[in-house]
């Protein structure tokens, strides 16, 4: 299993760690700060620092085995040998963009009534699916967006278990995407007043650190299934 450091603190840059396997999927490493695709967020991308050169990551994603995350290499990149140390770099303009976007979506998700059926994040424009039957009012929505963000409301982690979450079951508002089950403990996500909700995601410290959004298309995706885009913005 990897040591997933981004989970506790997803300001982590960098981490020394120790490779301990290679194959044709990917390198894995005994610890990272690179967060693995999932629930909408992408892969990290970034460098490992070896002492055989740099090693291009350009994807990572979950293994196969439980626990298990693989850094993708560029095709041709000289790839460590196992039992290496190395250095694993994220490139954080990108990761950050990814951890602003994911607190906006939650924040989204707090303001329009109904389930969610899909999402992506992506570095400018992300967007929510919601199982609604009419469009909202854009306008109303985007003043109520800039204003959930400035409030600077903090965002704190913690962890319960698979038993309190099955009795709590309007914590989950995702019908697309269900929270990870099988460690014996669930992390939830509290933007302070606002949202509560199951997530495995990155996300920053409080909502004024997103910035300026704005809401772009709502798009009917079906009879009731509404398509939300946010982006960065002025």
């Amino acid at each position: 299993m990897t040591e997933e450091l981004f989970r506790e603190d997803a300001y982590l840059k960098t981490c020394e760690a120790i490779v301990t396997a290679v194959t044709d999927a990917g390198i894995e490493l005994d610890r990272t700060v690179f967060y693995p695709t999932g629930g909408g967020q992408p892969g990290d991308i970034g460098v490992l620092h070896t002492s055989a050169g740099e090693v291009a990551i350009i994807n990572t994603i979950k293994g196969e085995g439980p626990g298990m995350i693989l850094h993708v290499p560029a095709d041709g990149a000289p790839l460590p040998s196992v039992g290496d140390k190395v250095s694993a770099e994220l490139d954080w303009d990108r990761r950050h963009k990814h951890m602003r976007m994911h607190t906006a979506m939650h924040l989204l998700c707090s303001l329009v009534e109904g389930d969610v059926t899909g999402g992506q994040i992506g570095e400018s424009k992300s967007r929510l699916d919601f199982n609604i039957p009419e469009n909202p009012d854009k306008e109303a929505l985007a003043a109520a967006l800039m204003a959930a963000v400035n409030e600077n409301r903090p965002v704190t982690s913690t962890w319960i278990s698979d038993a309190e979450l099955d009795a709590q079951p309007d914590l989950v508002r995702t019908m697309s995407v269900q929270p990870p089950r099988g460690s014996g403990r669930i992390r939830i996500i509290d933007i302070q007043g606002v949202d509560v909700q199951p997530c495995g995601g990155t996300h920053v410290k409080a909502t004024g650190e997103i910035g300026s959004l704005r809401i772009g298309k709502i798009e009917n995706k079906g009879k009731q299934n509404r398509r939300i885009n946010i982006l960065f913005g002025e």
